[in-house]
């Protein structure tokens, strides 16, 4: 895709692909995930409290269609003419019975705005059933695209994190979720507990293999109400923080090394205030987007620039 960027962004891609504003309403259809219901392990990922990027409108009490309607005149109110993609977000979305997946994905599609699907889950919760499902909305004309959490290509740190999955099963899910129509997507952490700056770099080395489409990256946030942070309190030498100068550089080193072929949907994400314990940079998303940029123009760098070398 042509972009005059130094890297392959996503609000090109979304430009090119559909020709309007696009914007993701967030669902939260009532979905668990097997490191917390005891089926692979119990209470979580170590880092995850779920409060931290829900909406007020995405609540599980409130039926999908309400949840779509109230994003919908939400968004609507604040931009002209768009459509939407009901974004299953919370938890692992694709963790339950396929009958039970097809009545809520058909419930989001019913709003003649939606016009697809994204879809968060494990690389460990997909089954061939629902992949085929997903590749039947797509023939539909829907966009469809699913956002496997890695978090990390390094199986100790995923481990450490009681993630309960490895990378060769994001390998083997990235695999057969190819070839379909559906939009791959990834979502890596920089800076886990015990993760060099090289295992961080190593990260995009092992997803530039991946047939993936897409790839979210944030930095590593520790909030409230996690067993991190209890971590953070008793064991803060667990941790290894970068400031923030340090962090766009990191992002610049990881982007040269990446794939020039899959596009970046985001460098950053930080949590709300009210949430957030550490660290505390005090910037939006785009605020970080522009210093990536400017970086990367300040350095003459460009994603996937040693791609080649590396692979």
């Amino acid at each position: 895709m042509e972009t005059t960027k130094r890297y392959n962004d996503f609000s090109s891609f979304i430009k090119n692909k559909f020709g309007y504003r696009v914007q993701k309403v967030c669902i939260n259809a009532g979905f668990t995930c097997p490191n917390k219901d005891g089926s692979k392990g119990v209470g979580g990922c170590t880092y995850c409290n779920n409060n931290t990027f829900n909406p007020e409108y995405c609540k599980p009490i409130k039926p999908i269609k309400v949840q779509i309607n109230e994003g919908v005149a939400f968004f609507s109110k604040k931009y002209k003419a768009q459509k939407y993609l009901a974004y299953f977000q919370a938890y692992t979305n694709t963790y339950a019975p396929i009958d039970d997946l097809k009545t809520m994905y058909e419930e989001a599609l019913e709003n003649n705005d939606i016009i697809g699907l994204v879809i968060a889950t494990r690389p460990d919760c997909i089954d061939n059933d629902v992949l085929d499902y997903l590749e039947e909305l797509v023939a539909r004309n829907y966009f469809i695209k699913l956002e496997f959490g890695l978090e990390s290509t390094n199986n100790q740190t995923l481990q450490d994190i009681n993630r309960c999955q490895t990378h060769e099963d994001a390998i083997d899910a990235f695999e057969r979720a190819n070839n379909r129509g559906i939009h791959l997507g990834g979502h890596l952490i920089l800076g886990l507990p015990g993760e060099s700056r090289d295992d961080m770099l190593e990260h995009a080395r092992k997803v530039s293999k991946l047939p993936i489409n897409t790839l979210k990256i944030h930095h590593l946030q520790i909030v409230k109400h996690t067993m991190m942070a209890f971590q953070y309190k008793n064991k803060p030498e667990m941790f290894t923080f970068l400031d923030l100068d340090d962090y766009i550089d990191l992002i610049v080193d990881f982007v040269e090394l990446l794939n020039p072929n899959i596009i970046i949907e985001r460098f950053f994400s930080e949590s709300p205030e009210k949430m957030l314990i550490f660290p505390k940079y005090g910037l939006k998303n785009f605020e970080v987007k522009h210093l990536v940029e400017k970086r990367l123009e300040q350095r003459n760098a460009k994603q996937g620039r040693l791609f080649p070398i590396s692979n």
